[in-house]
């Protein structure tokens, strides 16, 4: 027997396993921050692993598509919000043209929410506050400022963090100068639910003339 082409094997993965949760797009909040907190509520009181990690994707000033994986940091009347490194990859696109997309999958739920907006840097202090949030070996990486930067070899790495762990050690209230939270505040958001026989619903909700409009869409 043949082995399966990588074709017939991907065709063959189970996907919506398990019980799916309902949505009714009818009793949809008027705001979706409220309807992604519930979500993602949702996701984390169902053991889903790291439910808080999202998709961020930017663009830089020639329009060139950027994705990485980022951790949510908070969901607050100012936006959504992450950090990085103001001279990481993301952070020169941003720079450049501020605007980005979250993505979310939740795939025990079969749901996933896309968001773009504006993106605005936080405060000093508030970026200040969430880099000393962070693990010691966490700050010592970003100390550094050399991410995505060409790497020589793995020792190189391993005895730079070294000196940034011990200066880190010399003065704990230690932040990168270039560490930056920033909040995406919401334009667009969409809501999709997945189903077994593809009848998924989507709620996608536009802001206009500052308040907000709900559409459904074609699976």
């Amino acid at each position: 027997m043949s082995s399966p082409t990588m074709r017939e094997l991907l065709r063959g993965l189970e996907v919506f396993a398990g019980e799916l949760p309902g949505f009714d797009p009818g009793a949809a909040p008027d705001d979706p921050v409220d309807l992604f907190t519930d979500w993602l509520l949702h996701a984390i009181g169902a053991g889903v692993p790291e439910p808080h990690a999202m998709t961020l994707s930017t663009a830089d000033g020639d329009g060139e598509p950027s994705a990485r994986m980022l951790i949510l940091k908070d969901v607050s009347p100012r936006g959504l919000q992450f950090a990085s490194h103001s001279g990481s990859r993301k952070g020169r696109d941003i720079a450049q043209h501020p605007y980005a997309a979250m993505t979310f999958y939740w795939p025990a739920q079969a749901r996933q929410v896309r968001v773009r907006g504006r993106v605005s840097p936080a405060s000093p202090a508030d970026s200040a506050a969430d880099f000393l949030a962070r693990g010691a070996a966490a700050r010592a990486e970003a100390l550094l400022g050399q991410q995505s930067r060409p790497l020589t070899d793995l020792p190189a790495r391993e005895a730079a963090v070294k000196e940034s762990l011990a200066a880190i050690d010399r003065d704990p209230g230690l932040v990168a100068p270039g560490w930056t939270l920033y909040n995406l505040r919401a334009e667009q958001a969409e809501f999709w639910q997945g189903d077994r026989d593809r009848n998924h619903t989507r709620l996608n909700y536009r802001r206009v003339d500052g308040a907000w409009e709900k559409e459904l869409l074609w699976p």
